[in-house]
C-alpha cells in the first residue's frame, strides 16, 4: 500500500482566560483543519483571579491531541507550535521551573494599592516615557509589587518570573523566551529602549536574570521542541518553536495587521475583556490607553476594559432573561462593572444601576447592560486613533470602518449596539479564532522565516463582511457618560 502524503500543518494555541484551544492550520492555505479545546479553572472572590499554570501545560496537550484528531493529520505533519496566551499574568516559578503559587491573572484587582503607589512615587510621564502605558491595576509590574508586600517569603523564593504565555513557551523548548508584544504590557519593558528598562526593575526589586530574553518577534525560532515536551503532547521532538506572544498581538497578526500588512485600521474585541486597538507606526504615550508593542516590531497602542461579555451575560443571569432578549435601554444606565474596572482605572467600581423608572423593562436593563459595556470599550477610541497620529475627527478618520471581532461579534445585540454607539461602518471578519490563527502564522514564521503577517494576509484572514454606519445614539452616549463621571467621582474618593 502507497503511504498517504504528508500534510505539513502548524499549531496556534490561544491559552486564554477561561480555556486553550488548538488549532491545527495548514500553512499553505491559512485553512483550520482540526481545533481542539480544553477549560481551564478561575478560582477567587473579592479582586482576586487567579489560575493553576500546572492546569494550563495539560490542557495545551489536551487541546493539541483533541486538534490532531479532528484534522486528521499524524503528529509528524507538525512543523512548527506557538503559543499566545492572556496578557499580564504573574507567573513565580521556583528553580526546577514550577509554579510557587496560582499565576494572578489580567483581571486580578488586588494590586490597585500598589499601582497607585507606583504611579504617585514616580509620576504618570515618567511611566509613559518608558513603557508607553501608566501602571495600573492587573499589570505585571503591579501584581509583583502586591506579591511583594503581600507573601515576601513567596517573592524571594522565586527563581523566575514569566507570562502566561512564557511560561507554556518555556516548557515547550526548554528556552525562557518571551516577545516585544507580551513583554511590553508587564510593566518594567521599556517601548523606547526595546528591552527591560533597569530603572523600573531596581524600583521592583527584579534580578535581570528572573526574567526571560526577548525574542526579535513573536515568530522568532527559539529552539525545538524538548523531548519531554515532546512526550507530553505526542509530538515528535525537535519541531520548531516560535516565540509567541499575547493574545491581543496574535490577534492582530490573525487579522494581518502589522507592518507588513494593514496599519492605522482600528480593531473591536467583545470577549472576557473588551479591547480596542490597532498596529501602527507611531510609538504610544498616551495616559488614556496601553502603549504596547505589536510582535512584528511595529506597535499596537491598545484600550482593554475588564468587564464585556462575562459581565453582560451575568445581568441577563440574573435577570432570567436569553442573552439575546434585550432592547436599548432607554433611560436607563447600567455600567457592569462587576470586576472592577480598568479602562477608565477604577479597580474599586462595582456594577451601578441608574434611571430606573416603572415603565423601565427586564430587557432594557439588559439593553442597559450592553449600552454601558460597549460604550467602556468605544470611549477609548477617540485617544487610540490619536495614538496613530490621526485626527479622530478628521474626513476620513471619523467614519473609518470598526473591524468586530471575539465571542461578542457573534451575537446580534453586541453587533447593533456597538454600531448604535459609534456611528461607524462595522467590519466582520470571515475568520474565526484570530488569536489561534495569529498564532499558527507566528509557527509559520518559526518554521520557515516568512513574515506572519504577510502570511496571514494571503490567508485572507481579514476577509469581512461589510454593515453599513447605524445612526449614532448620541442621547445614549450622553446619559452613559454623565452616569460615570458622577460614579468615578464617589469610587475615586
Amino acid at each position: 500500500m502507497t503511504p498517504s502524503p504528508r500534510t505539513p500543518v502548524v499549531i496556534g494555541v490561544d491559552s486564554s482566560t477561561q480555556s486553550t484551544k488548538a488549532a491545527v492550520v495548514d500553512p499553505a492555505t491559512g485553512r483550520i483543519l482540526g481545533l481542539g479545546r480544553a477549560p481551564h479553572t478561575v478560582t477567587g472572590t473579592d479582586g482576586a483571579r487567579e489560575s493553576d499554570p500546572e492546569q494550563w501545560w495539560q490542557a495545551l496537550a489536551d487541546a493539541v491531541g483533541e486538534g490532531l484528531a479532528a484534522a486528521g493529520v499524524r503528529a509528524d505533519d507538525v512543523t512548527g507550535i506557538a503559543v499566545a496566551g492572556q496578557q499580564h499574568g504573574l507567573v513565580a516559578l521556583d528553580a526546577a521551573g514550577r509554579p510557587l503559587r496560582p499565576a494572578a491573572l489580567w483581571n486580578d484587582t488586588r494590586s490597585a494599592p500598589q499601582a497607585a503607589a507606583l504611579a504617585a512615587k514616580q509620576g504618570g510621564g515618567w511611566w509613559l516615557e518608558r513603557t508607553g502605558s501608566l501602571p495600573v491595576a492587573s499589570i505585571t509590574a503591579t501584581t509583583w509589587q502586591w506579591l511583594r508586600e503581600t507573601d515576601p517569603r513567596t517573592a524571594d523564593a522565586a527563581a523566575a518570573l514569566r507570562l502566561p504565555h512564557d511560561c507554556l513557551t518555556e516548557r515547550l523548548a526548554g528556552v525562557a523566551a518571551t516577545d516585544p508584544g507580551d513583554a511590553s504590557g508587564t510593566g518594567w519593558y521599556s517601548t523606547a529602549t526595546g528591552g527591560y528598562d533597569p530603572e523600573i526593575l531596581e524600583l521592583l526589586g527584579i534580578r535581570p536574570e528572573l526574567l526571560p530574553a526577548v525574542a526579535p518577534t513573536g515568530g522568532t525560532r527559539i529552539g525545538g521542541l524538548t523531548a519531554a515536551a515532546a512526550a507530553h503532547l505526542d509530538l515528535p521532538a525537535g519541531i520548531p518553536v516560535a516565540a509567541g506572544t499575547g493574545d491581543n498581538m496574535a490577534a492582530a497578526v490573525g487579522l494581518g495587521l502589522g507592518g507588513a500588512g494593514l496599519l492605522d485600521h482600528p480593531v473591536v474585541s467583545l470577549g472576557t475583556s473588551g479591547t480596542v486597538f490597532a498596529a501602527t507606526r507611531a510609538r504610544p504615550t498616551s495616559p488614556g490607553i496601553n502603549g504596547f508593542a505589536a510582535t512584528d516590531g511595529t506597535y499596537l497602542p491598545l484600550g482593554c476594559t475588564l468587564n464585556c461579555t462575562l459581565a453582560v451575560d451575568k445581568i441577563a443571569e440574573l435577570l432570567r432573561l436569553d442573552r439575546e432578549d434585550a432592547a436599548p435601554g432607554g433611560r436607563a444606565v447600567l455600567l457592569p462593572y462587576l470586576d472592577g474596572e480598568r479602562t477608565p482605572d477604577l479597580p474599586t467600581a462595582s456594577g451601578l444601576l441608574a434611571g430606573l423608572r416603572h415603565a423601565t423593562t427586564p430587557q432594557q436593563i439588559l439593553g442597559a447592560a450592553y449600552e454601558g459595556a460597549a460604550f467602556t470599550v468605544l470611549r477609548a477610541l477617540d485617544e487610540l486613533l490619536a495614538a496613530c497620529g490621526a485626527d479622530p475627527y478628521a474626513p476620513g478618520v471619523a467614519d473609518r470602518p470598526l473591524r468586530l471581532i471575539g465571542g461578542g461579534a457573534k451575537g446580534r445585540t453586541w453587533v447593533d449596539t456597538v454600531r448604535r454607539l459609534s456611528g461607524r461602518p462595522v467590519l466582520l471578519p470571515a475568520a474565526t479564532e484570530l488569536v489561534a490563527l495569529g498564532a499558527a502564522a507566528l509557527a509559520h514564521g518559526a518554521a520557515t522565516d516568512t513574515d506572519p503577517v504577510a502570511a496571514a494576509a494571503s490567508w485572507n484572514a481579514g476577509a469581512v463582511r461589510e454593515l453599513p454606519p447605524a445612526e449614532r445614539d448620541l442621547e445614549a452616549w450622553a446619559r452613559i457618560e454623565d452616569v460615570l463621571q458622577q460614579a468615578s467621582s464617589n469610587w475615586l474618593a
